[in-house]
């Protein structure tokens, strides 16, 4: 009788992972590199797109989720695992993608950095009934719900919608690679100041493009935009919550949905790129309004309406423009 059939398959690829790890456990990652570049990985593209843009000619970048994966859902083969440990950097945002997150922790790489870390998360909005409820400011950053823990309670993760966040990401990604190549430091430390300087162009033209509007709110699928509301004095109204795949919302919350776009003179419900438009499109038939695209940027493809941050949060304002009104 062959006994290793009635091994399980689950041991059996664990064991694997386990395998791979130890291997690349031994290897020295921060080692010189033949093609003499700073092997980084991301986690997901917003990272990726930081980690390029301030590494440019001297990294090499693997980003972990693929064009058209939804980044939340992702699971990680063994030999994603078992590259991840013999990166000599990774950058990721712990508490999006719990298969990276353990990975990481497991990895033994020493220069890794967590964007979670490098600015303040918060709870955006009470969650009923599946739904989440976000309330600007305008723009001066603050609101009632602050958090700091941001390991699986509740915590809003998206960050990079705002690019004064994502501005604060940056500095501490640059000093990431810095220390992992402390050859090339003055090269990160210039490419930080470059990207920061976009990122607050980019932040100057949410400000200009923002003010003079008819309509503070916008309906989204999904609760992905707190920061951004936030920041320029929006409200965001989610049909369902922080995570992209729920479909469980109430009939009531459709019902309150309906009333809040009619009372606010909401003409547009938005869906995003990499999940179901099914949703959004309903509701906008119930109310008799069109859809169109608020992405989110959690990866770029062919449907994207720019070929690279930047470029798609100018699209996400200029939808955003059209949809409140704003001249």
């Amino acid at each position: 009788m062959n006994v290793r059939r009635h091994i399980p398959t689950a041991v059996m690829a664990g064991a694997s992972v386990l395998g791979m790890l130890a291997l690349s456990a031994c290897s020295d990652s921060g080692g010189d590199r033949a093609d003499g570049k700073l092997h980084v990985t991301a986690s997901f593209y917003p990272m990726e797109f930081l980690a390029k843009e301030i590494g440019k000619d001297h990294v090499k970048v693997t980003d972990l989720t693929s064009p058209g994966t939804e980044p939340h859902d992702l699971e990680l083969t063994p030999r994603q695992t078992a590259d991840l440990g013999e990166s000599d950097a990774v950058v990721y945002l712990k508490g999006i993608q719990p298969t990276v997150d353990q990975a990481v922790a497991q990895s033994g790489v020493k220069h890794v950095v967590d964007a979670a870390s490098l600015t303040q998360l918060k709870k955006h909005g009470g969650e009923v009934d599946g739904h989440a409820h976000t309330t600007g400011d305008n723009g001066t950053g603050h609101d009632e719900h602050e958090g700091h823990d941001h390991e699986g309670n509740g915590n809003d993760p998206h960050i990079w919608l705002d690019p004064v966040k994502f501005s604060q990401v940056a500095k501490g990604v640059g000093k990431a690679l810095a220390d992992a190549d402390p050859a090339h430091k003055a090269d990160y430390a210039r490419n930080t100041d470059d990207l920061v300087k976009k990122l607050g162009d980019l932040n100057k033209k949410f400000e200009d493009g923002l003010k003079n509007r008819k309509s503070d709110t916008f309906i989204t699928t999904h609760a992905a935009f707190g920061y951004l509301a936030e920041r320029y004095g929006l409200t965001e109204e989610a049909i369902s919550g922080i995570d992209p795949e729920s479909s469980d919302v109430s009939g009531s919350r459709m019902k309150e949905l309906q009333k809040l776009a009619k009372d606010h003179h909401v003409d547009t419900v938005f869906f995003e790129t990499l999940t179901n438009p099914a949703m959004a499109k309903t509701l906008a038939k119930d109310l008799g309004v069109r859809t169109a695209v608020l992405d989110p940027i959690e990866g770029i493809t062919d449907k994207s309406q720019g070929k690279d941050y930047v470029q798609v949060m100018e699209s996400n304002l200029a939808a955003l423009q059209k949809a409140l009104g704003a001249k």
